[in-house]
């Protein structure tokens, strides 16, 4: 099941895929609900280094990962991916 949104095919909904820009790392056709939502995130010049408990533990403070449950948020992606 391929889905086409503005002229971008995705292989479904809630599904990363590499963005194709150069500002975005990431982008994901999210849905919740009926709500339907194109999102990208992550920058595309920084390296991730999740493999780094420290690393992994800063960032998700930072960005509160444990309270992210709002599916068409970059910061709900973004904490999924770490």
């Amino acid at each position: 099941m391929s889905i086409n949104y503005r002229g971008e095919t995705f292989a479904g909904y809630n599904k990363p895929k590499k963005a194709r820009t150069k500002t975005k790392k990431f982008a994901v056709l999210a849905k919740s609900g009926s709500k339907v939502k194109l999102i990208r995130y992550g920058d595309a010049n920084m390296t991730i280094k999740k493999s780094n408990p420290k690393n992994r533990k800063s960032f998700r403070a930072r960005h509160r990962c444990a309270t992210a449950t709002n599916k068409l948020s970059a910061r709900h992606w973004s904490c999924k991916k770490w």
